[in-house]
């Protein structure tokens, strides 16, 4: 069973692997309710508690999708947390006003944002808003005042970012006083830029948990084409020697054992895939094994 942590001291108690919503409207098979709720009980399984949302995942229409499955099935609420991210505008035939790819972080569109997504769930209320990406125009005093508003509200029992500098995350947080507690970073074996550029120890000194998008690269490290070979190849003598049932679980077993605690949010779509990736939760890297890891993905040997 996958373990449970907090966020933040003032955050609700979420589980160590996440479960990424962002796929469910790729495919008409595995857009239909039976299977968006075959998926959530696999999670549940095998203790994923948490699942991930945005208001634009699949062309704005996944929080709906996922809403429908929760209204046929009203059982799960009360055993799932509920992540969602705004800010984004994409061009979309669900947005006819929207003329280029933008962002918008005024206080009217994060409170409507967030309004939209709780009526496309079916829920009166969500575990943790996220704002998706840095918005060079967002005033951080205006936003802190209406993520305060929305959490005495209760239409989120928390708020925090994605994809914040430790600098952005600093400058909205001195003007909030309720704490940001999350922020959705990219970060696996092939993107270790959040390990140097202070991202991770900033969560390590302020208490708050990352959560790691993309953790296994998008697919792409096991990619033939634009993956690394060599790293395929030590994932895999890895998974062998600590039975860990496959070399992505060795990845997020990787991610895992790093002391900042971060979050993978795992997108796939295909419960017995899922099923296995909850295997890292079981794994402890032994510390040169984890430097091994970091040299092959890096290409070279730490300083």
């Amino acid at each position: 069973m996958i373990s449970r942590i907090q966020l933040h001291s003032d955050s609700p108690t979420f589980s160590r692997l996440v479960w990424g919503a962002y796929r469910v409207a790729n495919d008409p098979e595995r857009r239909e309710i039976a299977h968006i709720a075959r998926m959530v009980d696999t999670c549940l399984d095998a203790g994923i508690t948490t699942i991930d949302h945005a208001d634009i995942y699949g062309g704005y229409r996944v929080e709906a999708l996922f809403g429908e499955m929760l209204a046929s099935r009203p059982d799960l609420r009360n055993r799932i947390e509920l992540v969602t991210k705004c800010g984004i505008a994409l061009v979309s035939p669900a947005r006819p006003d929207h003329h280029i790819k933008h962002y918008n972080s005024t206080p009217e569109h994060i409170r409507q944002s967030l309004e939209n997504s709780l009526r496309n769930l079916k829920v009166d209320h969500i575990d943790l808003l996220l704002l998706h990406r840095p918005d060079p125009l967002l005033d951080a005093a205006e936003v802190a005042g209406v993520l305060e508003t929305l959490v005495a509200e209760g239409k989120t029992r928390a708020v925090g970012v994605s994809n914040y500098t430790p600098s952005q995350f600093a400058l909205l947080q001195s003007k909030l006083s309720i704490p940001l507690v999350a922020n959705q970073i990219e970060l696996s074996v092939s993107h270790t830029a959040p390990l140097h550029d202070g991202t991770l120890d900033d969560c390590q000194r302020l208490g708050v948990l990352p959560m790691a998008w993309s953790p296994l690269a998008g697919g792409r490290l096991f990619d033939p084409e634009k993956g690394n070979p060599r790293l395929v190849e030590l994932l895999t003598d890895l998974s062998a020697r600590y039975n860990a049932g496959g070399p992505a679980a060795v990845a997020l077993a990787w991610l895992l054992r790093l002391p900042s605690k971060p979050l993978p949010i795992i997108g796939s779509t295909d419960p017995k895939r899922l099923q296995a990736l909850t295997r890292a939760g079981e794994i402890e890297l032994e510390l040169q094994d984890w430097f091994r890891v970091l040299e092959t993905a890096t290409g070279r040997p730490v300083p």
